[in-house]
């Protein structure tokens, strides 16, 4: 029998002794065993640390985003070899695309993020706070990584996608992970977790990996590690409690299974697009993985006077779901991923079924193709109808984590809200609607218990990714029940494995720890312009002050005839009683531009590519016609850009292949009585000197 290994201080080990059998799902046949017994945990977490977190920290984000990005490519180009494993799990090949290609696509979302992040090691976070009147003392939030260890312990649904969604955030923190999945269905992870070893994208110890029980684990953890947990909100609730968690104040993220829910709006009626749509949906969300998601619909709301409608539609589409071995091109569902997880669904369905009826399903039997149903993890979906939901609390209560849904209805929106309430916090709940009214009003409604909201209708069925799919860009969790976590989330998932610290000083002190330039810190006096300078040769805080020059009225007229901006304001005959204005005022983009002509190095060409754009473009004072402008002209910030690659089959943009970076100036512009008139944030394309 084949012993599966785990990966730790940088080698791959066997546990002692037999440890746990796993077993395909499919056909029952044994598979491996997989032991943890004799890993020294304390010294497998001390090695992330000291290793891993050493090496991940030295890297920049920018580093750390192509080293995620690398990763990715590299799996998928091994997915095949993925996919081939996966069946054993049960899974279909539309459930093996979300775990495999849904994973390895968080690999790519999350390294994208690196391009709104510095090319350093640590990032600044919100706004600088001015401190002081005269402007010589300041705060702000900096951002660095943890100086721990990310403990995911996952659940067994999800072996890729739930150590791939975990890990991409914490890496790009500059955090190492070390991971334990679910014991029943860790034979897939490990297979994944050797082609990421064997690729050496990874520094040693940012990645280990323990397949079998935690043993003492959290026995070890500290204040600087983060703990994440996927699965039932009884066992998270005990994890959360070890006592070493609670007296090192641990960070614990618990993402626990909870009883979604799908209304469907009142306005919609057979026939509709959105009909189908809420058809399609519920049964898609009750047979993908059969059932086993965390975020797949349990609670179906529907408006009393279309109940039989819909379940009369409902039985029609689960009966035609094909049951069997997933290697059958033409099975639908597979199997759970083990004979215990059909215990537990069976046994939770028998709990239900005593305030609730079955109208589609069975217990006891399921028709499967290509398959032994007895053997195989096989069971049947089940549609359970429960007609007084505010007197039952079974429905919202106890959850069968497999294809098993319960329909109940509802009289108004109102109703529908607080239904999806009593279910004490989700994941994510739909609507499928096409009123706005009645979307507002319970996304409005229903918001503080759910994790996210889908609003569903024709306009967006076809792009949408459906209920049950959690994007890495936005945050994955949920309050109550559903654990009150947070993961993923694009950069406020990366937050979560950052230590922000309120710095205070000087514009200029912080302008140096920072390596972005602070308004009122000293800037370099340039000897020639920086717009003269190769990206390598510009320092933060390089800074010009420009001349002065004379605003007329005969400027205004000019650019109101040219942008064909006549705006009451920036006439010379407007009657100003009753404005805010004194006389005929310039145009703030007159202003810009004029602050443009002054700071730019004309005529020469120089190793500035392009203007890539303005942020924070703010007019803080009125300029008048006779007043005097003038320029503080600064280098803020950095970020060295990558080459694009050539794409054979793609025209190439003339300099898409020149080394270059972006370079983020503060123009600061002021009048002739040096009070602040407008400041902005321009972005520069800037040449690179060094052209390998």
């Amino acid at each position: 029998m084949k012993k599966l290994e785990n990966y730790v201080q940088g080698k791959w080990i066997s546990g002692d002794g037999n440890g746990q059998q796993l077993f395909n799902a499919v056909d029952g046949s044994p598979i491996a065993l997989a032991s943890t017994k004799g890993l020294d945990f304390a010294a497998t977490l001390d090695y992330a640390r000291r290793k891993g977190n050493a090496a991940l920290r030295k890297m920049t984000f920018q580093e750390r985003g192509r080293m995620l990005r690398a990763l990715a490519l590299h799996l998928l180009e091994k997915k095949e070899q993925f996919y081939k494993i996966s069946f054993q799990t049960g899974a279909t090949k539309i459930d093996s695309w979300i775990d495999i290609e849904g994973g390895i696509g968080n690999l790519f979302a999350n390294a994208s993020l690196r391009r709104k992040l510095p090319d350093e090691t640590f990032t600044l976070d919100g706004e600088a706070i001015a401190l002081s009147k005269q402007n010589s003392f300041m705060g702000h939030h900096i951002l660095v990584p943890k100086e721990g260890v990310a403990i995911h312990i996952n659940a067994y649904n999800f072996p890729i996608w739930g150590m791939l969604e975990k890990i991409a955030v914490n890496l790009l923190a500059g955090v190492p992970a070390v991971v334990k999945p679910a014991t029943v269905t860790c034979y897939l992870t490990e297979a994944v977790v050797r082609e990421i070893v064997a690729s050496n994208i990874l520094p040693d110890g940012a990645l280990q990996l323990i397949c079998g029980s935690a043993g003492d684990v959290l026995n070890h953890v500290t204040s600087q590690d983060v703990i994440t947990f996927t699965g039932s909100a009884s066992t998270g609730l005990q994890l959360k409690s070890h006592p070493v968690i609670l007296s090192e104040n641990t960070p614990f993220n618990l993402e626990a299974d909870s009883l979604n829910c799908m209304v469907l709006g009142n306005d919609v009626n057979p026939g509709q697009p959105e009909w189908d749509i809420f058809i399609k949906e519920v049964k898609k969300e009750m047979t993908v993985k059969a059932g086993q998601k965390c975020t797949a619909v349990r609670r179906i709301f529907v408006p009393e006077n279309k109940m039989e409608d819909v379940w009369k539609a409902l039985v029609t589409e689960l009966n035609k779901t094909v049951i069997g071995n997933p290697h059958n091109e033409k099975v639908r569902m597979g199997s759970l991923a083990g004979i215990d997880q059909r215990i537990e669904v069976k046994a939770q369905v028998q709990k239900l079924l005593a305030t609730s009826e079955l109208l589609f399903g069975s217990l006891e039997s399921v028709e499967v193709v290509d398959a032994d149903a007895v053997k195989g993890a096989f069971i049947s979906p089940m549609l359970l109808m429960n007609t007084s939901p505010f007197t039952s609390e079974d429905p919202h209560n106890i959850e069968a984590f497999g294809p098993v849904s319960t329909i109940m209805p509802y009289k108004n929106i109102e109703d529908a809200i607080e239904l999806s309430k009593k279910g004490k916090g989700s994941l994510c709940s739909s609507i499928i609607t096409n009123d706005a009214r009645t979307a507002k009003e319970y996304v409005l409604g229903a918001a503080s218990h759910h994790g996210r909201i889908l609003v569903l209708n024709n306009d967006c069925a076809k792009e949408s990714t459906g209920h049950g799919s959690p994007l890495p860009l936005l945050t994955h969790g949920g309050p109550g029940r559903s654990g009150g976590g947070e993961e993923m989330g694009g950069l406020r998932g990366i937050k979560h494995y950052l230590q922000r610290t309120a710095i205070q000083g000087s514009p200029s002190m912080i302008t140096a720890i920072s390596n972005v330039y602070q308004q009122y810190a000293k800037g370099n006096s340039c000897a020639i312009h920086p717009f003269r300078k190769y990206f390598e040769e510009l320092e933060i805080g390089d800074q010009i002050v420009t001349e002065k020059r004379l605003i007329t009225s005969a400027d205004i007229d000019a650019f109101a005839d040219v942008s064909g901006d006549h705006f009451y304001a920036h006439l010379i005959n407007t009657d100003f009683n009753g404005t805010m204005f004194e006389e005929q005022v310039a145009h703030g983009y007159f202003i810009m531009s004029a602050a443009a002509g002054l700071f730019v190095d004309s005529y020469k060409k120089n190793p500035v590519l392009l203007n890539y754009g303005i942020d924070e473009l703010r007019f803080t004072k009125p300029m008048y016609a006779g007043s005097s402008l003038y320029i503080k002209f600064t280098c803020k910030e950095k970020t060295a850009q990558e080459l694009k690659e050539i794409n054979p089959d793609v025209p190439m943009i003339k300099g898409a292949d020149i080394p270059k970076g972006i370079v983020k100036w503060l123009v600061e512009m002021f009048d002739e009585t040096d009070e602040l008139v407008g400041i902005a944030t321009i972005l520069t394309m800037v040449q690179m000197k060094n052209k390998n």
